[in-house]
């Protein structure tokens, strides 16, 4: 059996999916979740071979709920909105359907799947899945400790710091580790308050108290809260255009 779990904060549209799939005798429907947290524990803990998950969702978008899974499922993603489909993913998701979603384009990316499936075709990469969600601008960032799930929000963040394959996220609240790179981190987040000054260090640009020469064309910028980053001649060049020096 195939083992299907349902991610929709709609009733509707949970009901909706699960009325297609129940005509379909080889799938069994584990679970359904009213949100991304639930999903992500929900995944977790029974590894289903398929979710459909909707994208807008309160508390946890479903694209912020892929971030923190370590073992991707294959995935059909349910939207209102034709934007996100556009821009999703037709490279690595399974299918796209838009709301209201029709039994015949239902069963036409569940017969997708089952090609993938039946042909035992790698899941999509998770990191390229990632990847390719970018949203124009990052107002918070999700980032899992052990069970805990933690949303942080942007305006929160002092700097980052690369810290091998993660980056570190210091914040008024402490700091957290992410497993993303700087360059996906400097291309979401706003130009506008937060600058690459060196390749390991990103600052929110109003948590800068000063910058000091250094050797070399290079400098030291002191924050507000009193750590110290290291400014590259081109960073530093970034952060005049920013800010006005």
């Amino acid at each position: 059996m195939i083992k299907v779990i349902i991610i929709d904060d709609e009733p509707l549209a949970r009901m909706i999916i699960r009325d297609y799939l129940e005509q379909e005798s080889d799938i069994e429907v584990i679970t359904e979740c009213g949100d991304g947290f639930e999903g992500a524990k929900a995944i977790q803990q029974h590894k289903p071979d398929l979710i459909f998950l909707d994208i807008q969702m309160p508390k946890l978008t479903g694209f912020e709920m892929l971030e923190i899974i370590d073992e991707l499922p294959h995935v059909i993603f349910t939207t209102a909105f034709e934007e996100f489909a556009i821009r999703a993913f037709e490279k690595n998701a399974v299918d796209y359907l838009l709301k209201p979603i029709n039994q015949e384009r239902f069963s036409k990316a569940l017969e997708k799947f089952r090609n993938i499936h039946g042909n035992q075709q790698p899941k999509q990469s998770l990191q390229q899945l990632k990847t390719d969600i970018e949203e124009e601008t990052l107002e918070r960032i999700v980032v899992k400790n052990g069970t805990q799930i933690k949303l942080i929000p942007a305006q929160q963040i002092i700097f980052l710091e690369a810290y091998d394959d993660y980056v570190k996220i210091h914040t008024q609240n402490g700091m957290f580790l992410k497993n993303k790179t700087m360059s996906s981190f400097e291309k979401q987040l706003d130009s506008k308050q937060f600058v690459r000054v060196h390749r390991s260090f990103i600052i929110k640009v109003d948590q800068l108290a000063k910058i000091e020469p250094m050797e070399k064309e290079s400098y030291r910028g002191i924050l507000l809260n009193g750590e110290k980053v290291s400014i590259s001649k081109s960073g530093y060049a970034r952060l005049k255009q920013t800010i006005g020096l």
